[in-house]
């Protein structure tokens, strides 16, 4: 079972499964096709990630693959918190370049869905966070692209400071969304 929550762009969901606990911890059901199906979110993923943070502030994003790899995304955190954003990139949508953030924490025990289409980054909000998730396709470094965290013509409020990042090379030297490849 989980609560399941649109975020107000187009297949973009928060979801929470349930958590039953007594004294001797928890089970939670993490992931389960068949309820996400009656929910209407029908996908395969084939590969689960794992990113580790040590510092406060270290900035992913913003990613995503294009078409034909293009990547649904279930992100979920085991250790401390983020900030996740996502962004869409259909320049048909009517949504285009809006932008959805959520913290998802291992205290919250919530989930966010990433769909085909949308870039995706997060910041950690703590020390020593854990992030995992699964994809619907393979990772393709031919069609792997980012956007800048910092493109104005988005204006992510990524609550913390640009100077408090820490980013990597590819994400530091990431086109603006004007200059980007995106989905059509």
């Amino acid at each position: 079972m989980m609560d399941i929550r649109s975020l107000g762009l187009e297949g973009v969901f928060e979801i929470v499964p349930r958590k039953f606990g007594d004294h001797r911890g928890f089970f939670s059901e993490t992931y389960n096709a068949k309820s996400l199906a009656e929910a209407g979110i029908d996908l395969q993923f084939v590969q689960d990630n794992h990113s580790y943070s040590a510092a406060k502030g270290v900035l992913r994003g913003l990613h995503y693959q294009l078409p034909p790899r293009a990547q649904d995304k279930l992100v979920r955190v085991i250790r401390g918190a983020i900030l996740d954003v996502v962004v869409d990139i259909r320049k048909s949508s009517p949504t285009f370049g809006k932008w959805v953030s959520l913290e998802v924490s291992a205290e919250k025990w919530n989930q966010i869905l990433v769909p085909k289409g949308f870039a995706h980054g997060f910041v950690t909000l703590v020390e020593d966070t854990e992030v995992v998730y699964k994809v619907t396709d393979y990772y393709s470094p031919e069609h792997d692209r980012s956007i800048r965290f910092d493109d104005p013509a988005i204006g992510v409020e990524w609550l913390i400071p640009a100077s408090g990042v820490q980013l990597s090379d590819k994400d530091r030297n990431a086109p603006l969304l004007a200059d980007a490849d995106i989905f059509a």
